[in-house]
């Protein structure tokens, strides 16, 4: 198997992999080369018949504080996008969503912090389940305008979308499934061996079965808009109304901090 620098891969059981973002200094910031890897990784194992799911996780305190806004994430992207709309956004947004279009599915699994990117890449797992005391947030929308990968109001009812773009809501777990922006929230020493058997459950069911399904609630999405309402975001953002919301990033992470502080 591939070795990674900035994940870890490993088996969990039987026909179940485990993808580890492994920048835990970092509270698993992610930059290009990680988001590559991972992307790499989960294309990978779409490929490879001893793998029929895949977990994402975060190593230490938290799944993932968001994107790494002290790293260049204009340079070294690991596939091309073209200058339409925020280019930043319609990339970012094009390998999200590159993971709903993998035969086999992906879990996120959530402990700790959540926060605005990690909160996008929470998104672009197929399934998401978190601890009960985990928070669920993106708080970049307070001062920058759009999430990069816009997912919130093609899955969520517009009450729940409104007051995460509008209020800055912080969700613990157990609120993140009320709502519907994870699937389950589980007990913090649960967590791990919950996900586990769900998806041992999934790597039981025939690949074949298991990638029609996934690929008609992905096509249900598509047909109400899904994709063109993420797009939408990215081309907002383009242009006169990108100069208006610009943010420099080191007051931005300044920002951020100070929100996971007082959480």
């Amino acid at each position: 198997m591939t070795r990674y620098r900035f994940i870890e891969v490993e088996p969990a059981a039987p026909q179940v992999q485990r993808i580890r973002l492994n920048r835990p200094e970092k509270r698993n910031a992610i930059h290009n080369a990680l988001r590559g890897e991972l992307l790499e990784a989960l294309r990978e194992a779409d490929g490879d018949p001893d793998v029929h799911v895949s977990i994402v996780c975060g190593a230490g305190s938290c799944f993932s504080s968001g994107y790494d806004l002290k790293s260049d994430l204009g340079s070294d992207q690991p596939y091309f996008t073209a200058q339409v709309g925020m280019q930043w956004a319609r990339h970012v947004s094009e390998g999200w969503m590159s993971i709903w279009d993998l035969a086999k599915p992906v879990i996120a699994q959530i402990h700790g912090y959540a926060m605005a990117g990690g909160l996008e890449l929470a998104g672009a797992c197929d399934l998401a389940y978190a601890a009960r005391d985990a928070r669920l947030s993106h708080p970049v929308l307070r001062f920058a305008g759009l999430p990069d990968f816009a997912w919130f109001p093609a899955f969520l009812a517009p009450r729940h979308a409104m007051e995460l773009h509008l209020a800055g809501r912080v969700y613990s777990g157990e609120e993140a499934e009320r709502v519907g922006l994870i699937n389950r929230a589980f007990e913090s020493e649960e967590l791990e061996e919950s996900v586990l058997e769900i998806a041992r459950t999934i790597a039981e069911t025939p690949p074949a079965v298991v990638s029609a399904n996934k690929r008609y609630v992905h096509a249900c999405v598509e047909a109400r808009g899904g994709r063109s309402m993420i797009r939408t975001a990215g081309d907002l953002q383009a242009g006169r109304a990108l100069q208006s919301m610009v943010v420099d990033p080191l007051e931005l992470t300044a920002k951020v901090k100070a929100i996971q502080q007082r959480e």
